[in-house]
């Protein structure tokens, strides 16, 4: 084998053994988590149920990245209660996922 075959080789190998990201949102996850969760409060497809409650349909409540939202809901927030020991971090990546899917 040529130096270059050994080299596309072991590349190819090496993308092959890196697992996929542990955190890949799934859209689907999150409307079931939302569902059960959130929608009695935020509502069906994101438009606020109660007067305090934000609502995500249009999406500016959306603008910060997922990790600020993923505190803000783990911790809580005004009248939400906080869902850190209620949601895995994942679960709740997946809600912020599907919210995302709501403004398109």
């Amino acid at each position: 084998m040529t130096y270059r075959v050994r080299m596309l080789a072991r590349l190819l190998l090496a993308c092959v053994a890196v697992p996929l990201p542990a955190l890949a949102a799934s859209i689907m996850e999150g409307q079931q988590v939302y569902n059960q969760y959130c929608v009695g409060c935020h509502g069906a497809g994101g438009h606020a149920v109660l007067p305090n409650a934000p609502s995500f349909a249009r999406g500016e409540r959306l603008m910060q990245p997922d990790m600020v939202l993923l505190m803000s809901v783990k911790t809580g927030k005004m009248a939400m209660p906080a869902f850190n020991g209620i949601l895995r971090d994942q679960q709740i990546l997946d809600v912020i996922a599907y919210l995302r899917t709501l403004q398109r």
